[in-house]
């Protein structure tokens, strides 16, 4: 008689664990985000805002009109917001500012 030889199944041989494609996503995601955000900062020509020394002012127009400045001065970032509002006080005039048609705004100093 011939015997017949038993296959025995290691289940622990062929189980993955099931995290590992999980983990893998994660690290794809996370690369997949950091380029994206390189992109765009290439794209608005904004990678002075990376460099720690650079100094850095844009004028942009929010939806419901109103103007913000947005300032970075080394590692520090201000958000100004103007408003309609009239100050009255006493000061120095330091210049002048003109809005060109295409909505940029000028500083011109004296």
């Amino acid at each position: 008689m011939k015997r017949r030889k038993r296959r025995t199944l290691s289940f622990e041989q062929n189980i993955e664990d099931p995290l590992t494609g999980v983990a893998n996503l994660f690290d794809a995601s996370v690369v997949f985000i950091v380029s994206m955000m390189i992109a765009l900062f290439m794209a608005y020509s904004l990678l002075e805002f990376l460099d720690p020394k650079s100094e850095v002012t844009i004028t942009k127009k929010t939806e419901d009109g109103r103007l913000e400045i947005i300032t970075k001065k080394g590692k520090e970032i201000k958000v100004q917001k103007i408003t309609d509002r009239k100050l009255v006080g006493e000061g120095v005039k330091l210049g002048t500012a003109y809005q060109l048609k295409d909505g940029r705004i000028i500083y011109v100093p004296e």
